[in-house]
């Protein structure tokens, strides 16, 4: 973990740089966690957090309670704060696939997601085929234009933006409660893929193409044709990313 910063002392109310605060300690500890170098059965304790990150109690309590609602701590009276075994993590949190991409293990990381991925991504595209109102269907079809357009221009950021906000639409408007949960979790797919040089300065033709084939078939009802081009993205990604 890291080495101390200076800040306020032990006890100290640290006013409003507490959102700040908890934010570079939550980080700090969750990429910690993910990453392995605080294992299962690793012990935190509130003086710990607030000397090694110079932080008041309250901040190291309230980092303490967001990495418990994710299952990747507990905490028991006389034992403290102990990190818990891989298999109770909250493993959709989408802050803790960011730290889990950010680690050593990312390669794994990629892979779990992309399968999860392909396992509801293209029935998503056939649920939005037939559920997705009107609305919904053109702004897919205008997305998959403005994707083309700035990928052959090799504007990434803006690539980026317009990518996840494709398939958070397509999760949105499929008409499944369980597949629009996931939409933070691509979001940081999407996120990392890019942030991480691992995607082409410019998309390949194939998967404009296949984003434009998508948002058609949505935009026509074709349920089938939906399912198959969404298939086609995500073997897009799976090879360009040298997953097996």
């Amino acid at each position: 973990m890291s080495t101390a910063t200076a800040g306020p002392a032990d006890g100290a109310d640290d006013g409003g740089a507490s959102p700040a605060m908890q934010g570079r300690v939550l980080e700090a500890v969750g990429v910690a966690i993910a990453s392995g170098s605080l294992p299962p059965g690793s012990r935190l304790t509130l003086d710990k957090l607030q000397q090694e990150y110079g932080v008041s109690r309250t901040v190291a309590r309230d980092t303490m309670k967001v990495l418990e609602s994710m299952n990747l701590v507990y905490s028991r009276r006389r034992v403290g704060i102990v990190v818990q075994e891989r298999a109770l993590w909250n493993v959709f949190d989408p802050k803790l696939v960011r730290w889990r991409l950010a680690s050593d293990g990312r390669a794994q990381q990629y892979s779990s997601l992309t399968e999860l991925r392909i396992a509801v991504e293209p029935i998503a595209a056939a649920g939005a085929a037939r559920r997705a109102s009107a609305a919904e269907r053109a702004q897919l079809v205008a997305l998959a234009t403005e994707l083309r357009r700035l990928g052959e221009a090799g504007e990434l950021e803006a690539f980026l933006a317009a990518d996840i906000e494709f398939h958070c639409l397509l999760l949105q408007s499929c008409g499944n409660e369980m597949f629009t949960a996931l939409e933070g979790m691509v979001a940081e797919v999407l996120t990392s893929r890019t942030k991480q040089g691992l995607m082409p300065f410019k998309p390949r033709e194939e998967a404009l193409q296949a984003h434009e084939n998508v948002a058609a078939a949505v935009a026509g009802g074709d349920a089938t044709t939906a399912e198959t081009a969404m298939h086609h993205i995500l073997d897009e990604v799976r090879n360009a990313m040298g997953l097996p």
